[in-house]
């Protein structure tokens, strides 16, 4: 079977041992999708179609749309807590609404997909993170890392960052949040007992505009994604220093981990993805990239099949989700 080189356009560096599973239409039109979520509990895939204002529903195991839910102007950020049943949506409400503070948090229950809760969250709301039945939200724009109950969407406080909040992750192993501060350069650590920054770790000079970020369920390392100049940092959360540094696809975005493969995909506003093997402690090493298609910034992986998700805005005149399966060399 061919290379994704050859299924989706020119490649850039290494080539990747990946096939094309299936290509499949998604509806609405060809506007940006933002972010994605797995749910294992009922074996779907939540989608942010920003442009559209809708939530894709993708069901995993029949590889068809359950539902594109409206409502949902600007979405960017979902997570999904599978034992509560839920799924946690950012709206922006689009620029003009960001420019107002006009961003909401809503709550979907994962099974009947109706929404449960939608409350204000300040100018941008972005990525999140769930500790201690609480949710933890980026205000990208608004400079401040959110927080609210993940039961019934109460705002419990807004914690200043003093910069651009990037996105946001928890850490099994510490019990803390972890934020990028992307105009600071920095990796702020938040504890849920006091919803206070208890620690800031300042990041390497060469590393423009830390937005993406995703750390391993063991807790030990951080992968970084710096934007602005291409390069994939990995932070060694409990020796608090950097262990690992590489290049990516221009303009690196969303993450996405298969833990138990110990493969890490790094996905580009540029359509380029890369991936690194994880595997063994330390920092691992690059397998190599290649372009996936038009705006391919957004990824997922289904842990159990390993089957990789990329929605593309664009295939053809109308968006899809290609689904792609990695076997590491």
């Amino acid at each position: 079977m061919p290379v994704l080189a050859a299924l989706c356009g020119p490649a850039a560096g290494a080539g990747l041992p990946w096939t094309k599973v299936a290509d499949v239409p998604l509806p609405g039109s060809t506007a940006r999708f933002d972010y994605q979520a797995v749910d294992p509990s009922s074996h779907r895939l939540f989608i942010s179609h920003m442009g559209a204002g809708t939530v894709v529903v993708f069901d995993l195991n029949g590889r068809h749309v359950t539902a594109a839910l409206d409502g949902f102007p600007g979405a960017t950020g979902i997570t999904v807590d599978p034992g509560a049943h839920r799924a946690f949506v950012s709206v922006t409400g689009g620029w003009l609404a960001s420019l107002a503070g006009g961003g909401k948090l809503a709550a979907l229950d994962t099974g009947t997909l109706k929404t449960v809760w939608m409350v204000p969250a300040g100018r941008f709301p972005d990525g999140s993170a769930i500790a201690q039945g609480k949710l933890y939200v980026s205000d990208e724009s608004g400079e401040q890392e959110l927080v609210f109950d993940e039961a019934s969407g109460r705002k419990i406080a807004a914690i200043p960052l003093g910069g651009e909040a990037g996105m946001t992750a928890f850490n099994a192993r510490d019990g803390r949040i972890y934020v990028n501060v992307q105009t600071r350069r920095e990796l702020a650590a938040i504890d849920p007992h006091s919803d206070g920054i208890v620690a800031e770790y300042p990041l390497p000079a060469d590393c423009d505009n830390n937005h993406g970020l995703l750390i391993e369920p063991s807790g030990g390392r951080a992968f970084i994604a710096c934007d602005g100049n291409a390069t994939l940092l990995i932070f060694d959360v409990a020796d608090k220093k950097m262990i690992g540094h590489f290049s990516t696809g221009a303009e690196p975005d969303v993450l996405a981990l298969d833990s138990g493969r110990g493969l890490l995909y790094v996905a580009a506003e540029s359509g380029v993805v890369s991936v690194f093997d994880v595997s063994a402690a330390g920092a691992g090493s690059k397998i190599g990239e290649e372009f996936a298609g038009g705006n391919a910034h957004s990824i997922a992986v289904d842990e159990n099949t390993g089957l990789v998700y990329l929605p593309l805005r664009d295939a053809g005149g109308h968006p899809v989700l290609r689904i792609m399966q990695f076997k590491k060399p």
